[in-house]
């Protein structure tokens, strides 16, 4: 029986998130220092060794690896919804854009944020045990994206402007517009 149900799903959400951004055009984290396959390539295989050994390892080994991760995803929601301009929805946080991504785009990439959300919460519930691990990814994470992620979509727009592919035409496109 797989274990930590919640936190194979917040790692299925992250990956979702990032293929989301890729789809779109909105560009890859990490693409501009790294290139695309090696940034594409560490997300994949990072997704693939987390999903496997979140759903082989039973409690409480592996707590403490997996509250953090946990921690880390909420993180990625909290930095997001507390980074880019918003409204709620029905009582929860609603981008209205990030990252290049507004108008009818923007609703499925919200969903993906809450589902992650959820996640995230329910597997900290897997993971009691090793609670305060995830706190402490959060108190680390969340200022550090905050303060990351405009430097990291000002990479993303420079490299969207000097070179135009389609995994960044969203970016590209907006380059081009404000010109």
């Amino acid at each position: 029986m797989p274990y930590r149900r919640w936190t194979r799903l917040g790692i299925v959400a992250v990956a979702t998130h990032l293929g989301y951004e890729l789809a779109v055009g909105a560009g890859v984290p990490g693409a501009p220092r790294l290139g695309l396959r090696p940034a594409l390539a560490g997300y994949a295989l990072g997704t693939a060794g987390a999903y496997r050994a979140a759903g082989r390892l039973p409690g409480p080994r592996g707590d403490r690896r997996f509250a953090v991760a946990n921690g880390l995803f909420a993180s990625a929601v909290i930095s997001h919804y507390a980074s880019w301009p918003r409204t709620t929805w029905h009582g929860l946080p609603w981008l209205v854009e990030c990252e290049g991504i507004e108008g009818a785009l923007i609703a499925p990439y919200n969903m993906v944020l809450q589902v992650s959300a959820v996640a995230a919460v329910g597997g900290l519930g897997e993971n009691l045990s090793a609670w305060r691990w995830a706190v402490a990814a959060g108190l680390i994470a969340v200022p550090a994206l905050r303060w990351l992620t405009p430097r990291e979509y000002a990479r993303l727009l420079e490299q969207a402007a000097a070179q135009p592919r389609w995994w960044n035409r969203r970016l590209a496109v907006r380059v081009r517009s404000s010109a």
